[in-house]
């Protein structure tokens, strides 16, 4: 890892940034008002989560790699917390009020995210296939990102139908990239003659944020997305 070069750390933490800024605006406009507590509360628990990860993984707790799945059980935790904002009617509320077109421009920071897989995997610190240049087209989603922003769910033009199989397509194609990273993780893959490196780089600061808060906050994004297009009936509201 000594061999990536600084501007690649400071571009992905860049990413987690506005991804946190993303989600406070999100937050914010949801539960309006002066005295409200929650998008502060709510950002200063994700920032411990952050906090957290990333001493874990100073302290090598990742990098060891005997025993259970360490990382992919940390992300276990993070998805059940997202299906539990669900379940619980006083969060599943204000997810319903969340604005979609900031759910859907969020989506952007996928496009860095695919360069900074790029520049890892040129440093070998991940498998090629990983990014752009082999199976994972993810920079797709957000490309279009903007565009499902404007005319799908934005004030210029909406389209329910239209929101819902972007979201899907989008949501597939990192479902894609997730189950691409897990295979090739060190638990279950081994490296043979065809020049392709086992993930590693994921188990490092700061990229191991990518699988325990981008990916996670990414496919929030998608779930909220979806739930209000299809359960929220008032159009006008998006």
């Amino acid at each position: 890892m000594e061999d990536i070069p600084s501007y690649v750390s400071a571009t992905f933490i860049a990413i987690v940034v506005a991804v946190l800024g993303f989600l406070y605006y999100a937050i914010s406009t949801a539960t309006p008002g002066k005295k409200s507590i929650t998008p502060s509360l709510v950002i200063t628990l994700i920032v411990g989560w952050i906090f957290f990860v990333s001493v874990q993984t100073f302290n090598g707790y990742f990098t060891n790699l005997s025993g259970f799945p360490r990382l992919p059980l940390i992300v276990g935790i993070t998805i059940i917390s997202i299906i539990f904002l669900f379940v619980w009617p006083r969060t599943r509320a204000i997810l319903k009020e969340m604005p979609i077109t900031t759910l859907h421009y969020i989506h952007i920071v996928r496009v860095p995210v695919e360069m900074v897989l790029w520049w890892l995997a040129v440093s070998r610190a991940i498998p090629m296939d990983m990014t752009f240049e082999g199976s994972n087209l993810d920079i797709i989603s957000g490309i279009s990102a903007p565009f499902a922003a404007v005319f799908m769910v934005g004030a210029r033009s909406k389209s329910r139908i239209g929101a819902i199989i972007w979201n899907v397509i989008a949501l597939g194609l990192l479902i894609n990239i997730v189950q691409m990273a897990v295979g090739y993780m060190p638990y279950f893959y081994t490296p043979t003659g065809s020049g392709q490196t086992a993930n590693l780089g994921v188990f490092y600061f700061p990229y191991v944020l990518l699988p325990t808060f981008i990916v996670p906050a990414i496919f929030f994004s998608h779930l909220v997305s979806i739930y209000q297009l299809v359960f929220k009936k008032d159009q006008s509201q998006f």
